[in-house]
């Protein structure tokens, strides 16, 4: 009797626990995967994006963004030994021309691209005509629209995707720091975050013209 294909693996689903991009947690359910999102108020312009290790039971800051007023949006990757380069935010994620949108480029000349769909934010490959998401933002829900939260916002990472993601940072950053440091889904975040951003001060932007 013959086997049929293996399954592929399952996506990486992490949950919001709010639906902030300052301050807020991105988990899956088995905390496999288990990042903070934190923006303190004496540091307001400062967001660091900790990775929890519960089987060495560490925390390491694994990257930052700061966002000054009247400056580029800056970026950097840390390992738990020392701190990565800053580098301009619109340099690790080029703008595509639109509100909202931002394109990662390999050296091979593969490329990925943030866009919206339906208002949330959706990984893709620009080359593939279905446009299938290899990332997705799923918003949260309430019950019957208006009173407690039946579902919280996620973000759903296919594996294809975390290991692309990976060797874009990897064309950007050292291969020594690449293994020393776990970056596995880590791009992914910080450039959500980034575009996330991005989408929210556009939306408000056009409210504030239509008033």
């Amino acid at each position: 009797m013959s086997r049929g294909a293996p399954k592929p693996p399952p996506p990486h689903k992490l949950t919001f626990a709010t639906n902030s991009v300052r301050n807020t947690t991105f988990a899956e359910d088995n905390n496999k995967f288990y990042y903070e999102i934190v923006t303190r108020f004496w540091h307001p312009h400062l967001t660091k994006i900790n990775k929890y290790d519960y089987e060495a039971r560490e925390v390491n800051c694994v990257a930052e963004i700061e966002d000054l007023p009247k400056k580029d949006v800056k970026v950097r990757f840390n390992t738990p030994d020392a701190e990565g380069e800053w580098m301009r935010a619109c340099d690790f994620i080029r703008n595509d021309g639109t509100a909202v949108g931002g394109t990662f480029a390999q050296e091979d000349g593969t490329e990925y691209r943030w866009k919206t769909h339906n208002r949330y934010l959706q990984l893709i490959k620009p080359d593939d005509e279905e446009k299938v998401p290899v990332a997705e933002y799923h918003p949260f829900k309430r019950h019957f629209g208006v009173w407690r939260m039946s579902q919280r916002a996620f973000l759903e990472i296919k594996p294809e995707a975390s290991a692309a993601l990976d060797r874009i940072i990897g064309d950007s950053f050292p291969q020594a720091l690449m293994r020393r440091t776990s970056l596995t889904g880590v791009p992914s975040l910080v450039s959500y975050l980034l575009m996330e951003r991005r989408r929210r001060q556009a939306k408000i932007k056009v409210k504030l013209e239509t008033n």
